[in-house]
């Protein structure tokens, strides 16, 4: 069966996981990182040794306690694990928010998202024509 059609493994999506979610300009989060916040915040007893083992393959039948905490941390459906289509729409978002996070323009959302819709519009419009102005020649005005 070609990569793209089998099956993905959980390690295949937790790496995934520790590549793209993480704080803002830092590196990814640490095994121990990780399991100090799921047992402070979510109160499960999980090590640092076994999120490793999980996300390097070593270890693969995990509780769904543990898939749910994981998912919870890194902000995902625990369907993320369990579901291959559910896991590339979520990867596509996940993909869209860390381009508007390293945009710059997650300030500019976050502000325009408290308009009424009437100065949405006004907003998009004059992105459009500024995007305009800087891309004269392209022919792929957003």
């Amino acid at each position: 069966m070609p990569p793209e059609q089998r099956p993905r493994t959980l390690a295949e999506k937790l790496e995934r996981l520790f590549q793209t979610i993480r704080p803002h300009g830092e590196a990814e989060y640490g095994h121990s990182a990780v399991a100090e916040a799921i047992r402070t915040q979510q109160g499960i007893a999980i090590s640092h040794t076994y999120i490793w083992q999980l996300r390097t393959g070593r270890r693969d039948n995990p509780t769904i306690q543990h898939l749910a905490a994981l998912a919870k941390f890194f902000g995902v459906p625990v369907s993320y694990f369990l579901d291959d289509e559910e896991a590339e729409r979520i990867e596509d978002d996940l993909e869209l928010l860390i381009a508007i996070k390293e945009s710059g323009v997650s300030e500019i959302a976050l502000r325009a998202a408290g308009l009424s819709s009437q100065s949405r519009d006004t907003v998009g419009d004059m992105v459009k024509q500024i995007w305009q102005l800087e891309h004269p020649d392209s022919p792929n005005a957003p």
